[in-house]
């Protein structure tokens, strides 16, 4: 018994764990520091008890989650796929009464005001699941590369992430379907395709993305006709000259630039806001962070982060299944893309999209989404251990 206490200690990632449980730290305090000098929540104490209860069941799901190895979990690939595809689905033909719009988008199912559900935040690590699966199928088929096999996993990759891409787009949700693209592009770098594709491709892509910046300051009228939102045209307006529409979509940015820099070294001292940033305790928390924390605050968030991908990169070198490797790969992306989007927008350096701060901003369905991913993490660590052992 005692031997086997030892074991379940060893395998148990206590330095993730640690760092999980940093990130609740900053995320309660920031919460409670957005929302302490906001007439409309009070305290902000309620949010703060809502956070816990959100981790709480996190870490719920992470528990559940680590039970699971590799096998179980590529048995279990397109019935959480389907799932999470099922979801999207049903949120579109939702009627209002529980799943009515919010800022133009209907992406919650929100039967009532303390009950709203994101399934967008679930489909993000399903799809990190389906892709990796995707990839190891086809490695282990065709093991000599060639062109025409690069090409069908190429496609194959593409297909299953552009499925809930095109759901997720009729919500619409930009700020997702970027995550989505983001964990489809870092899968793909190490799929092990012939880095000749896959240059050829990224350099049509920039090409693209050039022609449609071009066509947004231009000719917005035509991407109108071709199914884009004219809200997603004005993001990037603003983004590109925030003082012209300061009154409006340039509102936001301008006014966090604002807290983010009259924070300087040390910040202002918890809850100490001048700076009027609406809903600052969601997508806009890294800007709370920066004006009460100042340049020291966000540098130790940041460092954080850097810690937690650092971690997940020693678990994905450790383990001997290459599935494992591309779960690592898929969450690393999904993290760094959230935190470079997330902070980079508070800042200027990127368009303002409705994208969180990973285990930190405020939000339910964000938190727990976070934790499903995270939640492999952990289970690749404990069962990777198992294996050492089983093996002597």
């Amino acid at each position: 018994m005692e031997k086997e206490k030892n074991l379940m200690n060893y395998r148990f990632d206590y330095q993730l764990a640690f760092l999980v449980f940093l990130f609740f730290c900053v995320s309660c305090i920031s919460i409670y520091g957005a929302l302490l000098t906001s007439g409309q929540y009070g305290t902000g104490l309620g949010f703060v008890y809502k956070q816990i209860l959100y981790y709480f069941v996190g870490c719920g799901i992470i528990a559940g989650v680590m039970f699971f190895d590799s096998e179980q979990i590529q048995r279990l690939t397109w019935y959480l796929y389907g799932f999470g595809l099922l979801l999207l689905g049903l949120l579109i033909i939702a009627p209002a009464s529980i799943a009515h719009p919010v800022n133009g988008a209907k992406s919650w199912f929100n039967p009532s005001a303390s009950l709203t559900f994101q399934p967008s935040e679930f489909v993000k690590t399903f799809v990190i699941i389906a892709i990796s699966h995707v990839i190891v199928k086809h490695n282990t088929k065709y093991q000599e590369k060639t062109v025409q096999s690069d090409l069908f996993l190429l496609c194959k990759i593409g297909l299953t992430a552009l499925v809930p891409i095109g759901f997720i787009m009729k919500q619409p949700d930009l700020g997702t379907s970027m995550v989505i693209i983001a964990i489809t592009t870092g899968l793909i770098l190490v799929s092990g395709i012939s880095w000749k594709i896959i240059t050829t491709i990224f350099l049509s892509i920039t090409f693209i993305v050039t022609i449609i910046f071009y066509l947004v300051m231009k000719a917005p009228a035509l991407l109108e006709k071709l199914g884009f939102q004219l809200y997603q045209f004005g993001r990037i307006t603003s983004w590109l000259n925030p003082e012209a529409y300061s009154s409006g979509e340039g509102y936001h940015l301008l006014n966090s630039m604002k807290a983010i820099g009259s924070g300087q070294i040390y910040g202002k001292g918890l809850g100490k806001s001048q700076v009027y940033i609406p809903e600052n305790h969601t997508d806009f928390i890294f800007s709370v962070i920066g004006e009460q924390f100042g340049f020291l605050g966000t540098s130790v968030v940041l460092s954080l982060f850097f810690l937690l991908i650092y971690h997940i990169i020693k678990v994905a070198m450790e383990t001997t299944e290459p599935f494992n490797s591309y779960l690592c790969a898929g969450v690393i992306s999904m993290i760094v893309f959230h935190v470079f989007q997330n902070a980079g927008m508070t800042i200027g350096l990127l368009p303002i999209t409705g994208i969180p701060l990973p285990f930190i901003s405020y939000g339910g369905s964000a938190i727990m989404g976070s934790m499903l991913g995270i939640g492999l993490i952990f289970g690749i660590r404990y069962h990777h251990r198992t294996y050492m052992f089983s093996e002597k």
